[in-house]
């Protein structure tokens, strides 16, 4: 299975950090298009998007200020299929890009993609006391997967707070 492509520019409100592409998303060579993953649902029910998205128009987030990459650029029917190599890898790889692109907030799609990122163990969700790349805001969210069994209004309200953040920085 092929990569996808990263959807990156300078000076991004947000770039959205995934695990790494599901088949699906390596099939249709879209960010987050398997049809049980609900990025898109969840982006509009925050408010961070007019309206609901599909994943097929994910490059025309970049109009918006929202860019997608992720850790690991080799896509797998599961993020258990990563190996360690990979995150040592795709940690670096991460670093350099959001030093080249310097978003204002890098926003992790899962608490997990940010424990491999930074290294860390205890991670709470929203902003994160000491961003990695300093002049960043680094933001833990839950996965939008559909095997995450948080209640959806739980998910979205963390979400709700990415909304709120971006609101601040325009002010």
């Amino acid at each position: 299975m092929k990569e996808i492509s990263d959807h990156l520019k300078h000076n991004l409100d947000v770039l959205f950090v995934g695990f790494n592409p599901s088949l699906r998303s390596a099939e249709t060579g879209h960010h987050y298009a398997n049809p049980n993953n609900r990025f898109w649902r969840i982006l509009f029910e925050a408010g961070i998007t007019p309206r609901k998205y599909s994943s097929n128009e994910d490059y025309t987030l970049l109009d918006l200020g929202f860019g997608f990459t992720n850790i690991v650029a080799r896509p797998t029917k599961s993020a258990d299929e990563i190996t360690k190599a990979e995150y040592i890898e795709g940690r670096e790889q991460l670093k350099q890009k959001i030093i080249k692109y310097q978003p204002k907030v890098v926003c992790f799609v899962g608490k997990g993609v940010y424990q491999q990122y930074a290294n860390k163990r205890n991670v709470t969700w929203g902003v994160q006391a000491q961003p990695m790349v300093p002049g960043t805001i680094d933001f833990v969210a839950p996965s939008s997967s559909g095997l995450v069994r948080m209640k959806m209004e739980e998910i979205v309200g963390i979400y709700q707070e990415l909304t709120r953040l971006l609101i601040e920085k325009e002010r």
